[in-house]
């Protein structure tokens, strides 16, 4: 249900999150290691430099890292610049859908829409982020 766009995000994001003393890292460290083209990585990072959740240092030795700790940082801060949470429309064509003129799958689609959120608002990238290094890990354990 994400774009590609906010799908690379979370990737770069997560790179970012797991390599918190590295300082700024190079945008082409982290398209390379998140396998996003890096021209398309440069505008995302240059978006979430401009909503604040990232910091960049220009010049050679430059690059991005997260403004706040993984910890702090949720997933929907991450996906908002890319995302339209609050100005979903109808998925089942209709031109009118709200809670005063619903459709007929109205309330059990706005259920799942309202869990998302929630799940967006409560997931810090850390969580994501060192759950899925736990699963490298262990699979590259696992095959040696």
């Amino acid at each position: 249900m994400l774009t590609l766009t906010s799908e690379y995000a979370l990737r770069a994001l997560i790179y970012l999150a797991q390599h918190p003393d590295a300082g700024s890292i190079p945008g082409r460290q982290i398209a390379e290691h998140a396998e996003i083209p890096p021209k398309y990585l440069s505008k995302i990072l240059g978006d979430l430099v401009r909503f604040g959740v990232l910091d960049s240092s220009p010049g050679k030795t430059g690059g991005f890292r997260l403004r706040r700790s993984a910890k702090e940082t949720t997933l929907y801060e991450i996906l908002a610049p890319f995302e339209q949470f609050d100005r979903r429309r109808c998925p089942f064509g209709n031109m009118e859908c709200s809670d005063q003129d619903p459709c007929f799958a109205h309330r059990r689609w706005k259920q799942v829409i309202d869990t998302e959120r929630r799940f967006l608002r409560e997931t810090s990238i850390s969580e994501v982020a060192f759950r899925e290094q736990r699963r490298r890990n262990g699979s590259k354990t696992m095959g040696k």
